[in-house]
């Protein structure tokens, strides 16, 4: 969207359609179950892996209903938004934000390719996948944080579009 676009507020932002959905998976990652009962560390590193996982879910829940490049461009959108804001506010400064962006997005990318797998082929390849892109507080409990994992993946699957889409998530 151009500048004049949002200056004048000719043409609404197309993210804004994903926005809820956005803030669900924000809310989602946040649930202190995560970290108390699956022993994600509540550390910076843990709660960013968390979102990434709960996206990266998101994400492929969206692949499987198919033609929703869009809108799965539009979430990566609102993340890269969020992380750069989240950066800022943290003190780094414009030289570096950029590199770690494309760190964040490389990362992001290669858990949505290992859970993906992980997810369609054997529950031993998703634990390994945790292990090796989780920050957790005790390492033996990645078999917790899969199952659970799986349990939303799930619900996810059990959602519709545009339930998604208003940031509601099946029970």
């Amino acid at each position: 969207m151009s500048f004049v676009a949002r200056l004048f507020g000719t043409r609404t932002d197309p993210r804004e359609e994903w926005r809820a959905l956005w803030h669900r998976t924000v809310a989602e990652a946040r649930d202190p179950d995560w970290y108390r009962m699956c022993g994600v560390a509540d550390s910076i590193e843990g709660r960013y892996d968390m979102i990434t996982l709960v996206l990266t879910l998101v994400m492929l829940r969206l692949e499987d209903e198919g033609s929703m490049e869009a809108s799965t461009a539009r979430l990566t959108e609102l993340f890269v938004e969020d992380m750069e804001g989240q950066m800022r506010e943290a003190g780094i400064g414009d030289p570096t934000v950029g590199k770690k962006i494309t760190a964040l997005m490389e990362s992001l990318n290669g858990r949505i390719g290992a859970y993906r797998e992980g997810l369609r082929t054997d529950p031993k390849v998703l634990v390994e996948a945790v292990r090796r892109n989780v920050t957790m507080a005790q390492p033996d409990e990645a078999e917790a944080l899969v199952q659970r994992m799986a349990a939303l993946h799930a619900r996810l699957e059990r959602t519709g579009i545009e339930h998604l889409r208003a940031g509601e998530i099946a029970a």
